[in-house]
């Protein structure tokens, strides 16, 4: 049947939508391939007896030329879904993928995700000040701009960029603006209170 290898495609993309990228079928990819060359040839085989005036009725080359077609949107639409995903993993995971995520990506991806990673690297440099703004740190904006937090351990005095200074000592709890203390919560010097 017709196209059959290139749905297959689609569908292997489709049954992994639990965010688990599957390996790449590099096999059913060269079938599908050669299915092509195959059609083109008997297309262009077909298309130079046409013009030659032997066959005057010829809808098998419209019917090879839309599988052509239909193959041509499956591999695109299969290639284009897998870096989709890669993408949204890289927001996901940050800027080195699991090893059982990049054990299913070809080498071609793998340089598309390297380079993903340096163009992202190097915009997020040239934003904001002072060595640039990391857009993978708070995806989602803030339900507010202070938040409660507890200290988790002696820290000493810290000063918020409105110039108040806050004494930072173990098992106390302050209302502290986020992106202020965003760093400190980081290192685990405060603990975001629910």
């Amino acid at each position: 049947m017709l196209s059959e290898k290139a749905l297959e495609l689609i569908k292997e993309l489709d049954r992994s939508k639990d965010g688990k990228l599957p390996a790449f079928n590099e096999d059913i990819i060269r079938k599908v391939l050669e299915e092509m060359n195959t059609l083109f040839q008997q297309n262009q085989r077909d298309v130079g007896e046409a013009a030659a005036g032997e066959i005057r009725y010829f809808p098998s080359i419209h019917l090879r030329h839309a599988a052509l077609d239909r193959n041509k949107r499956c591999l695109l639409s299969y290639l284009y879904n897998r870096l989709e995903r890669i993408r949204t993993m890289r927001w996901e995971f940050g800027s080195i993928l699991p090893a059982d995520i990049r054990a299913n990506l070809c080498e071609p991806e793998i340089q598309w995700f390297n380079r993903y990673n340096k163009n992202l690297a190097s915009y997020m440099r040239s934003l904001g000040e002072a060595g640039g703004l990391d857009l993978t740190q708070d995806t989602k904006p803030p339900k507010n701009l202070y938040v409660e937090v507890r200290c988790l351990r002696d820290y000493g005095e810290w000063e918020v960029e409105e110039g108040d200074t806050v004494v930072l000592q173990k098992d106390t709890t302050h209302y502290l603006p986020l992106a202020a203390c965003h760093h400190l919560i980081r290192q685990g010097v405060l603990e975001q209170v629910e």
